[in-house]
């Protein structure tokens, strides 16, 4: 049977992938806030935190491409 990608991952490829995700999501919900409440600084602050899940996301796919790169070499 096929292991799927995740299962066969680095545990620093999912810790990063899973930091990515919750940045992005937190960063999110202050968006949704920030903008019901009319609250400018909180809306930057929500975008900075955005921007940082969207890089930390791009930096797993770099190990992602890593790994991948590894295993072949095997």
């Amino acid at each position: 049977m096929l292991n799927s990608f995740w299962e066969t991952a680095s545990p620093l490829y999912r810790k990063v992938v899973l930091s990515g995700m919750a940045f992005l999501g937190v960063g999110i919900v202050l968006s949704i806030i920030a903008n019901l409440g009319h609250i400018m600084w909180l809306l930057y602050a929500s975008m900075a935190i955005i921007g940082v899940g969207l890089v930390t996301h791009l930096v797993g796919l770099g190990i992602r491409a890593r790994d991948a790169r590894r295993r072949m070499r095997r």
